[in-house]
C-alpha cells in the first residue's frame, strides 16, 4: 500500500520517527510540499497524510487510487471535505494530543507578560543589576495573578486545562462557549457573554476553532471592552483576531498586552502590523509541537490509520 507524507517535517524533525506508521506499506515522506507538487507526489497513493498541505476540490478529483486522508492535527480545514465525502475518501484527524502541551506554553506566554522573565534576564546580563544601587532591580512592573480573573473563550479540553493552571494561580474562571457548557472538576466557572467576558476578564485567553462566524471576531469593538490593564493570550487560531485591530489597541494603551502563538498568516509576513506593536509577544505556532505531543500524535495517526484497514471507523470528520 502506497503511502504519503506531504509535509512531514514539523511533526517529525528528526527526533519522532515513522516507524508507527511505516508498517502498514510503502511510506515515502517529503519534509515540505509546494503547491505545484502536490499532485505529482500524490498521485498513485491511497493514504495521504497532510498537515497544512491543502487539498483541494481539484486535487482530490485528480487522484483516483486516493482511499483515505489523515490530517496530523486537530483542525482539518485543509481538505475540502465536502467533495471527499462525495468521492467517499474517510477524512481523519487527531483531536486529541496537545492539550496539556498548548496549556503550559498558554500560561508560559501569561507569566512572561506578568514577570518578564525574558526582559529581566536581559537586564542582568548587560550589567543592569551588577551596577544597581539596591539588591534588587525593578525596571517593568510585575503582576501577581492571584485574585485576578482569567476569561476562556472556548472551554474546551485545552481552554478547561488552563482553566485548572490558572485556578491553581488563585485567578478566577469566567468562560464563554458557543456550545456546551461543562466545567473542569472542582473549578468554579462563570458563563458569561463573549461582550461581559471581554469587558470583565482581566486576562483573556482564546481556545475556540476557527469557524465562518468567528474569522476576526476579536477586533476594535470587542478590545474596546477591555480594561485598560487587560492582556490577550491567543494559542488557538491566528484568524480569529483583527491584527490591524489589536496592533492599534496596544500601540494606544487599549490594552495592556498580548501574546501570541498564532497569527493570521504563518509564517508571520515581514509588513504585520504585530510586528513591533507595543507590548506583543509572539512565538512561531510552537505550543503544540513538544516531543511528547508529537509522539502521541504520531500513535494516533497510526491507530487511524489500522482502523480504517480494519473497517471501523476512528476520529472521522467528513461523516464517510
Amino acid at each position: 500500500m502506497k503511502m504519503v507524507v506531504l509535509d512531514g517535517y514539523t511533526l517529525n524533525p528528526g527526533d519522532n520517527p515513522w516507524d508507527e506508521v511505516a508498517r502498514f506499506g510503502e511510506l515515502t515522506v517529503y519534509d515540505r510540499t509546494p503547491d505545484e507538487l502536490i499532485l505529482e507526489r500524490s498521485a498513485g497513493a491511497r493514504v495521504l497524510l497532510t498537515n497544512k498541505t491543502p487539498l483541494s476540490s481539484q486535487t482530490l478529483s485528480a487522484l483516483p487510487d486516493l482511499k483515505l486522508i489523515c490530517v496530523l492535527a486537530t483542525g482539518y480545514n485543509v481538505v475540502d471535505l465536502e467533495k471527499s465525502a462525495q468521492l467517499g475518501i474517510p477524512v481523519v484527524n487527531v483531536p486529541e494530543y496537545g492539550s496539556d502541551s498548548v496549556a503550559q506554553h498558554a500560561i508560559a506566554l501569561l507569566l512572561e507578560l506578568t514577570n518578564r522573565v525574558a526582559l529581566y534576564d536581559a537586564a542582568v546580563q548587560r550589567g543592569e543589576w551588577t551596577e544597581s544601587e539596591d539588591f534588587t532591580l525593578v525596571a517593568e512592573p510585575l503582576t501577581e495573578l492571584a485574585g485576578r480573573t482569567m476569561g476562556i473563550v472556548g472551554l474546551g479540553r485545552i481552554g478547561g486545562r488552563v482553566a485548572q493552571i490558572a485556578h491553581a494561580l488563585g485567578m478566577e474562571i469566567v468562560a464563554h462557549n458557543t456550545r456546551s457548557r461543562v466545567a473542569p472538576e472542582g473549578v468554579p466557572v462563570q458563563w458569561l457573554t463573549l461582550e461581559e467576558l471581554f469587558a470583565k476578564a482581566d486576562v483573556v485567553s482564546l481556545h475556540c476553532p476557527l469557524t465562518a462566524q468567528n474569522q476576526g471576531m476579536v477586533n476594535a469593538a470587542l478590545l474596546g471592552l477591555m480594561p485598560s490593564h487587560a492582556l490577550l493570550i491567543n494559542t488557538s487560531r491566528g484568524p480569529l483576531i483583527n491584527e490591524q485591530d489589536l496592533a492599534n489597541a496596544l500601540n494606544r494603551g487599549v490594552i495592556a498586552g498580548a501574546a501570541l502563538d498564532v497569527t493570521a498568516r504563518e509564517p508571520i509576513p515581514a509588513d504585520s502590523p504585530l510586528l513591533g506593536a507595543r507590548n506583543c509577544i509572539i512565538t512561531p505556532h510552537i505550543a503544540w509541537a513538544t516531543l511528547a505531543a508529537r509522539k502521541r500524535l504520531m500513535a494516533t495517526t497510526a491507530q487511524n490509520i489500522a482502523a480504517w484497514l480494519a473497517g471501523a471507523q476512528q476520529n472521522v470528520v467528513n461523516g464517510v
